[in-house]
């Protein structure tokens, strides 16, 4: 049997994203953590496993695979027989595509753990300014993909099939309350999340259920 590692930490929402995957998909494997924190990332064992010294990396068997939403896309096509995280036609696939990618490359980039230690350590940003920092962005983001899905949702994202725009909010959402971001002014983002959270797929893939979780 193929041995698949997940290379994550509990609190990286793009690790969370391929956690979420893995689960929808129904298929096993077993997490490595790497404590972005302590700077493991950087660690010359890891490295060479994703030279980028980010996380996540996905080892499926002799395949090693990086960026969260290109693991997604691989997992879905390399097992199609199980739950599709982009299905329907090229415009569903599309529209699909557009939140995840909303979340992945417009909010993501400008507060991961690397971008706010560099607002603190190289420019001198004080707690304060660097949260609010996190704020202004997750804020516009999340605004827009609010009025994205108005005409899209139904239980979920994109209708009443979880997709790959489900596994990429859910993440972005709990990053957004760590940092006391206000949501209720995105009800339907709400009702999605809360909808998705009695899923076993994302109740087990939360950080607080992955073995490296400090609270």
């Amino acid at each position: 049997m193929t041995e698949r590692v997940l290379y994550g930490y509990f609190r990286s929402s793009a690790a969370y994203r391929v956690r979420l995957a893995l689960n929808l998909k129904g298929l096993d494997y077993r997490q490595e953590a790497v404590n972005l924190l302590k700077g493991e990332q950087q660690a010359q064992h890891y490295l060479g496993i994703n030279p980028q010294g980010l996380v996540p990396a996905l080892a499926d068997g002799p395949i090693v695979l990086t960026q969260s939403l290109a693991i997604c896309e691989y997992l879905d096509e390399a097992y199609p027989a199980t739950h599709r995280l982009l299905p329907g036609d090229a415009a569903q696939r599309a529209a699909i595509r557009a939140i995840a990618l909303a979340v992945a490359c417009d909010i993501h980039p400008l507060n991961n753990t690397r971008v706010l230690k560099y607002l603190t350590a190289e420019l001198s940003l004080d707690d304060e300014s660097r949260d609010a920092w996190y704020r202004h962005w997750v804020t516009k983001g999340l605004g827009v993909i609010e009025r994205m899905v108005e005409g899209s949702a139904g239980r979920y994202a994109i209708g009443n099939s979880v997709t790959l725009a489900d596994v990429c909010l859910v993440p972005q959402l709990f990053n957004a309350w760590r940092f006391n971001v206000d949501t209720s002014r995105w009800p339907t983002l709400e009702r999605i999340d809360a909808a998705l959270a009695e899923l076993p797929a994302f109740r087990s893939a939360h950080p607080s259920q992955q073995a490296d979780f400090v609270g």
